[in-house]
């Protein structure tokens, strides 16, 4: 279903991050991928996805559609959890998002890998020593680990996130400045292929 609605969406200033391989760096990726942005609105399009804290969820907009505050950008970032809908009946509904903020972050399911569509695919994958990351040939996005593993392929690597910046985006909260949400803003910079 994922799949589908990436190719349904129009190119915007939008991003879906897909961590195959780590479930922390797939709730945290969207979140300081969104900070960096300064304004954005993260959607979680997976129905088995983290609880993420919030009032109001993807699902939640679904059944009862937008209100005008849910389209009205602002400063800092918006959270909606899943909820339990599948991408796909979440549509037009995402599509209203990304007409009305600046920056989408959407934020796909590990499996299954996701296909070309619309909005860019930014692959983010954890960075072990070999074998354990796969050499690729396509573009990613690697965290770094304590470890000094080189880059198995082309893309740009995001240095290990301070204790404080992981306590404070599981908790809701802005980090403050740090230099793991700053090397995001690389990211929205990078012509990422959709």
């Amino acid at each position: 279903m994922a799949r589908r609605l990436v190719s349904y969406v129009r190119s915007v200033p939008a991003l879906a991050l897909w961590a195959p391989e780590d479930g922390l760096l797939g709730a945290l990726a969207p979140l300081g991928c969104a900070v960096a942005a300064g304004s954005a609105v993260v959607v979680d399009l997976d129905p088995a996805g983290p609880r993420y804290p919030g009032d109001r969820s993807l699902a939640d907009l679904v059944r009862q559609d937008p209100t005008a505050e849910d389209l009205r950008p602002r400063r800092g970032i918006a959270v909606l959890r899943n909820g339990g809908v599948p991408a796909g009946r979440a549509a037009p509904v995402l599509a209203a998002l990304i007409d009305a903020w600046d920056h989408v972050v959407l934020r796909l399911p590990p499996r299954p890998a996701p296909s070309a569509g619309a909005i860019p695919v930014v692959p983010v994958r954890l960075l072990l020593p070999a074998p354990w990351t796969a050499a690729t040939e396509e573009p990613a996005v690697y965290q770094a680990t304590p470890t000094a593993a080189p880059m198995p392929g082309p893309g740009y690597r995001l240095p290990v996130p301070g204790r404080r910046t992981v306590e404070a985006l599981l908790g809701g909260r802005h980090p403050g400045p740090d230099r793991w949400i700053r090397a995001w803003k690389r990211v929205w910079e990078i012509p990422w292929t959709a």
